[in-house]
Order: structure tokens, then C-alpha cells, then sequence
């Protein structure tokens, strides 16, 4: 049997450590079915939103991308604003799992949809000024299992100032990893390549965006 596992990471003293982990029962079975409610329910963005700029360069990006929540909400990264579509239901019922687990409200998910170990996510931050500095991002991990990597900031390039090694996570099916402040100021993640990874993967990451905020 699975088990929707919590991995909450806490930053203490620069350094990435793993709290104790927490359990809630999901079986495979339902996160099987929540996985193919999502792949029914969900519409990805296309056009310009399916589109990153880097370093003033645009870039399709290496997945599959949508945003739910709120109504009014917006989410501005890598120089693409997205607004929030209405939640559906399989989504609000799981950010509202995720809120009786952890205690804490978000008003916002991002979706992301690997097809395979091909799709990836390169090396960042998630730093934006709308999202709520004091609230942490919980990432819901759906279908194929995937490498999960955090480097400190510190550790990066060859200009690098410490030596610290890089953390991997394996994020199964039906997991559920929680990045506590200030994980995102001082650690960055990414989603490598995976050659061998024939399946695809959903991944959910719930936010709080704050109302008004200022870019």
C-alpha cells in the first residue's frame, strides 16, 4: 500500500535537514485515480504561456504548464504572467487535503505535467515577490517517480564559495514534499533529466499568492 508520504524540509543554519516524516493513508489505487481525474480535468497553457525568457531569451518550455486558483490571482516568472483558472474539483480536493495536513491555506497551484523523463525543470528559485514569504510551497507528486534535486546557493558554478553537497529526494507517487521558509532563499531545486523515466509524471506545487502584492 502507498502511503501519502510528507517530506517537510526546514532550513536551519544554511543547512537542509529532513524533519520527522508524517503519514496520512493513500492508497495507490487513489492516487492512481487522482492522477487520471487530473489528466481529464486539466487544461494546459499553449502559445506565449507555454514560453520562458532567460537571460532575455525565449524558451518553450520543457513541459506541460497550468495555473489554478483564486479568482484574480495572478503568478508572474521568468517573464510570463499567468492568471488563475477556477479550481477544479479534484484540485480543490486535494489542496484541501493538503491543508488539513499541514495547517496551512493556499490559494493557488501550479501544474506541471512530464510526459517523460525527457520533460524536466532546470535550476531555480521560487522567489517571486506575490507569493507569501512566511508560507511554505507543498509539491503533490503524481505518476512516475523523479529525482528531486536542491544545491545551496553558496555551491553553485565554478565560482562556488563552499563546499556543500547537493541534496537528491526520490518524490514517488502520491508524495507530498513541504519547503518550509527559508528553503527558497538559500537552496536552489531542479527536475533533471531522466532518460530511463518512460512514464509520465503530474506535479502539483499549492502557493499562497498575496492579495496586492507588488512586483
Amino acid at each position: 500500500m502507498e502511503k501519502f508520504v510528507i517530506r517537510a524540509q526546514n532550513k536551519r543554519s544554511e543547512t537542509l535537514r529532513r524533519s520527522p516524516r508524517k503519514k496520512i493513508k493513500l492508497e495507490e489505487e487513489e492516487a492512481d485515480q487522482l492522477f487520471k481525474q487530473l489528466e481529464e480535468q486539466v487544461v494546459y497553457s499553449t502559445g506565449e504561456e507555454a514560453k520562458v525568457q532567460v537571460f532575455g531569451k525565449v524558451y518553450k518550455i520543457p513541459r506541460k504548464q497550468a495555473t489554478y486558483g483564486d479568482a484574480g490571482l495572478t503568478y508572474t516568472y521568468s517573464g510570463v504572467t499567468r492568471s488563475a483558472c477556477p479550481w477544479t474539483p479534484t484540485l480543490a480536493s486535494i489542496r484541501d487535503a493538503v491543508t488539513r495536513t499541514t495547517g496551512q491555506t493556499f490559494n493557488f497551484v501550479l501544474v506541471n505535467r512530464y510526459k517523460d523523463g525527457q520533460d524536466h525543470m532546470g535550476e531555480h528559485r521560487d522567489d517571486e515577490k506575490e507569493l507569501d514569504p512566511i508560507c511554505p510551497i507543498a509539491s503533490v507528486s503524481l505518476g512516475a517517480a523523479r529525482d528531486f534535486i536542491f544545491r545551496h546557493r553558496d555551491a553553485r558554478g565554478k565560482q562556488s564559495s563552499r563546499q556543500i553537497e547537493p541534496v537528491r529526494l526520490e518524490l514517488a507517487h502520491g508524495s507530498l514534499l513541504l519547503m518550509n521558509p527559508p528553503t527558497n532563499t538559500f537552496w536552489y531545486h531542479s527536475l533533471p533529466v531522466r532518460k530511463k523515466v518512460l512514464l509520465p509524471r503530474i506535479n502539483l506545487t499549492f502557493r499562497r499568492i498575496v492579495l496586492g502584492s507588488k512586483k
